[in-house]
């Protein structure tokens, strides 16, 4: 009966216990980073600024724009990454008209204070957006007339 126990005691220790322990790899690393981004500008060569002041507020959204759809003209008050999950995106410069446009699998850094668009391609595009900012001031600020971007 001892052995049993004993035996017993040594599975269950395998399954609890043993995928606690840290895993390393050769170079004493537990994890892989992929760096998507990283910018001290927009997608479109502006450059930003200091953050606002007050209490940071991170928020993530994924958000899904229907096919051929474009976004209303807005702007973000402080910097903002996006990712694409799935689809494309063709960001679009007011002033300028400059428009560039990421696929999925790619990051992009937004404007701040910098009235712009995103129009999707030819199937449902799903973002996953990060926003920086600080509470009570909202991620996105439609144009004057525009509706809300989501």
């Amino acid at each position: 009966m001892k052995r049993y126990q004993y035996v017993w005691g040594l599975v269950l220790w395998s399954l609890y216990a043993a995928p606690l322990a840290v895993a390393h790899d050769k170079t004493g690393q537990t994890a892989k980073a992929d760096r998507l981004l990283q910018a001290d500008h927009s997608w479109n060569g502006e450059a930003y600024q200091a953050y606002p002041r007050g209490r940071p507020q991170l928020t993530v959204l994924r958000i899904t724009i229907a096919p051929h759809t474009a976004l209303p003209w807005h702007t973000h008050p402080f910097p903002n990454a996006g990712y694409v999950l799935e689809g494309s995106l063709t960001i679009e410069d007011k002033a300028t008209g400059q428009t560039r446009t990421f696929h999925k699998g790619e990051a992009f850094a937004e404007s701040v204070n910098d009235p712009h668009r995103g129009i999707a391609g030819d199937e449902p595009t799903i973002l996953l957006l990060t926003y920086a900012g600080t509470s009570n001031e909202p991620t996105s600020i439609p144009l004057a007339g525009e509706k809300k971007e989501y």
